[in-house]
């Protein structure tokens, strides 16, 4: 097989720069126009660095002449801009530091002289001060580069410090390698939270009263008032009773535009100025402009009348009487009780207090916490309003919307668990970002030296937000050990007998959350990661295995993957899962080959993908099928973890109530209307992929619930497009199995699988739609 470098097309990145551009001409608001334009300056920056071979996206080091080490910007799908997360301007503390240096400090520019400047006594003394206090804050890993030599020195490593500074050397023209000199606030414990203090209060602030919702409030406290002054206006030339409508809309009563009070010029000329000031201020809705409305008919004629109605026509003036008639027929007079309760019940409706007036209430008692710390409770977000905060629009006692609540809880400092429980962790995804506050602690916990650690557990969280990169040709995300700051910490880390079973008992916990809070849901990317990480500091060597996106998939897979998949096959031998997938029984000896780009791979495994995916690769189908077989035959991480975690007994208990969860998300995924073709297939995938989910935990289950289960499933579906599913799974339960194809020896029923080439036979079900 050919070692060929394969790298990425510059397709996809100049489709992101056309959305872009797009998005930035049609952006509604001025924040939104930004932000969209920052999205288009990145993808200029791709498309130009491709084109221009500066960039190679697709490499683990994608940058010219930069170290797999530096921390890029990273656009959506994994491409590199070229540009540094550490090539910052001099903030304002920086820049008054360096105007004070002395004359002999080198450098070629400011940001070279002042990292110089740390490796002086006097650098060195200040980075040690604020890394001992605590008083630092590493945004982006390279941040620490620079105390990290300070410390090698001070604890008496020399050697490592000076091989340290030598690899930073190059770039120390162009990087920060020293934090801000501030506090940072960080959970303690087991406790993590989702975002900080600012943030919340952030995203508190930028709540705005819905655009309708202005209307309505507009009609209420500006127009309406203008329009009873209009109508009474106009009332007031009416020679007997006002005009009303009958029951068969025709209009009775006097006429308007025959008595002309004396003081009826003057309060004309007033409503008219006051209009035209409102109207500079609150832009009119259809209501005002609308010339078939009966305010804009009542104002055109109010403008046409300067003392009389001579400039109106007999047509005019019954449209005037058809307007009053209409308006007091349905309000009632100007000034009577019966308009004035209208009135009420209109202000009632739209005048409480709105989400955005409540939400910047909320924003301040969140600005009584430290900015980047946390919550320590949700009290403060759900306390009613106080007689301090009232105002005009907010009366005392008023509740907070759950919605807002929500919001500030995304601060609040909890286990993990309990942030699953109140709905702040909603994923898979919120999971594994929140999770190197937890996982940080542990690792740094190898460190006896507390400054040393603190530095340490900084740095871990500061890396965890890197993006991650798009691979091609096997290669591997850049790892925290990678980085030169970190390995020349080794000397300083000193493992602890206790800190592998802290570890442990963490990664029971995070395996068993993931399982049981989203049962439907593989394990993403970046959670597995994570894991991976506790699984090390645990000291297990665990075969965890990623996604793999169908675009850049190479067409063969690492020794993992095998390893991953006989420990399924023996883990669920004789099991519901093993039976409906017809996972091989046993696993020959390993046949691991050098193959491409000097990786080993598992030929044996890949070559079983194909024959039974029936393809050997190539098309973006193909390739799903292929990767589809492989998380089967793996179980994509489940089978790994609950082996080496004795999740077993565990996961027996809570097995039937997550199977059950499982099936009604799958009924709920698939009773969701799906006009798109894209959107139907991604349907069919994601729904594939949790009864994959489901069938791993209802072989945990005993027959009697397994066939239960299965049963209520088949009577919920009984008009869904999964019923041949359903189907082909009671087959399995009562001891048939499923031809290579996929299908069995009688009835209807069917293996479902995410992936097909051609006509999908569960979508084709449906829509009579094809792949």
């Amino acid at each position: 097989m050919s070692d060929q470098i394969h790298t990425a097309s510059p397709g996809f990145a100049t489709g992101q720069l056309a959305r872009a551009l797009a998005a930035a001409i049609s952006a509604g608001t001025e924040a939104d126009r930004e932000r969209a334009l920052r999205k288009v300056r990145r993808w200029e920056d791709v498309v130009s660095g491709m084109a221009g071979g500066t960039l190679a996206v697709g490499s683990r080091t994608p940058v010219a002449d930069t170290p797999a080490w530096v921390t890029l910007e990273v656009a959506h799908g994994g491409f590199a801009t070229g540009r540094y997360l550490a090539e910052v301007p001099l903030s304002e503390d920086e820049t008054a530091r360096v105007a004070s240096l002395p004359d002999e400090v080198p450098g070629g520019n400011e940001r070279e002289r002042l990292n110089l400047w740390y490796l002086g006594d006097a650098g060195q003394a200040e980075l040690l001060d604020a890394v001992r206090a605590g008083r630092f804050r590493v945004e982006v890993p390279e941040d620490a580069a620079l105390p990290v030599v300070a410390l090698l020195l001070d604890r008496g490593f020399p050697e490592q410090a000076l091989d340290l500074v030598a690899e930073l050397r190059p770039l120390m023209h162009r990087l920060r390698l020293a934090p801000r000199f501030e506090p940072v606030a960080r959970p303690s414990d087991s406790a993590v939270r989702v975002a900080s203090v600012r943030d919340a209060a952030a995203s508190l602030r930028a709540v705005r009263v819905p655009a309708q919702l202005a209307k309505m409030r507009a009609a209420v406290t500006v127009w309406d008032p203008l329009y009873d002054r209009l109508v009474a206006l106009w009332c007031r030339t009416v020679d007997g009773e006002l005009p009303r409508l009958g029951e068969d809309g025709s209009v009775h009563g006097g006429w308007p535009c025959r008595t002309w009070p004396a003081d009826w010029t003057a309060e004309r000329a007033q409503w008219l100025a006051d209009f035209a000031d409102m109207c500079r201020t609150v832009a009119p809705s259809g209501r005002q402009t609308n010339p078939k409305n009966n305010f804009a008919r009542l104002r055109r004629a109010l403008e046409s009348c300067p003392h009389d109605s001579l400039g109106l026509t007999a047509r005019e003036v019954g449209w005037i009487r058809r307007a009053i008639a209409n308006t007091v027929s349905r309000r009632g007079a100007p000034e009577t009780e019966q308009r004035g309760a209208w009135h009420a019940a209109q202000a009632a409706t739209v005048m409480a207090p709105t989400n955005a007036a409540l939400a910047r209430v909320l924003a301040s008692r969140l600005d009584r916490f430290p900015a980047d710390g946390g919550l320590p409770s949700l009290d403060v977000a759900t306390a009613e309003v106080s007689e301090a905060e009232t105002t005009a629009e907010i009366p005392c006692g008023t509740t907070m919307p759950d919605r807002l609540v929500r919001k500030a809880a995304r601060a609040l400092e909890a286990p993990a668990d309990e942030l699953v429980r109140l709905g702040v962790i909603t994923s898979g995804e919120t999971l594994a970002a929140v999770l190197p506050q937890l996982t940080s602690r542990l690792l740094s916990a190898a460190i006896d030296d507390p400054v040393v650690a603190g530095l340490h557990e900084q740095t871990y969280t500061a890396f965890r937000r890197r993006r991650g990169l798009l691979l091609l040709n096997l290669e591997h995300q850049v790892q925290f050990t990678e980085l030169p700051w970190v390995q020349a910490l080794a000397p300083c880390k000193s493992p602890q007998p206790d800190n592998a079973e802290a570890a442990r008992r963490a990664l029971r916990q995070i395996t068993m959350l993931a399982l049981t809070a989203f049962p439907h849901a593989m394990l993403p990317n970046p959670l597995v990661t994570e894991i991976r990480t506790l699984a090390k500091q645990a000291e297990l060597e665990l075969p965890l295995v990623e996604e793999v996106a169908v675009d850049i998939f190479m067409g063969t897979f690492t020794t993992k993957w095998r390893d991953a998949a006989t420990v399924a096959s023996r883990l669920l031998s004789g099991t519901l899962y093993a039976n409906y997938y017809d996972l091989p029984a046993d696993w020959s000896e390993p046949q691991r080959t050098l193959l491409r780009w000097g990786k080993q791979t598992a030929a044996d495994f890949t070559e079983l993908c194909r024959q039974r995916a029936g393809t050997t690769g190539g098309s973006t189908a193909a390739n799903g099928m292929l990767l589809e077989q492989s998380q089967i035959l793996t179980t994509h991480n489940l089978a790994v973890l609950v082996d080496a975690l004795d999740l077993t007994e565990e996961l027996s208990e809570r097995a039937p109530g997550l199977a059950g969860r499982t099936f009604s998300w799958i009924v709920r995924r698939q009773a969701q209307r799906t006009d798109h073709l894209h959107a139907a297939l991604i349907q069919v995938k994601n729904t594939a992929y949790a009864w994959r989910q489901a069938l791993f935990l209802l072989s945990f289950c005993e027959p009697s619930v397994q066939m239960s289960l299965a049963v209520g499933l088949g009577t919920e579906l009984r008009d869904i497009r999964l019923v041949p599913a359903v189907e082909g799974l009671l087959q399995v339960l009562e001891g048939e199995r499923f031809t290579p194809a996929g299908t069995m020896g009688r009835g209807n029923g069917r293996r479902f699988l995410g992936w097909a080439r051609g006509t999908h036979p569960f979508l084709a079900h449906a829509s009579g739609k094809s792949q």
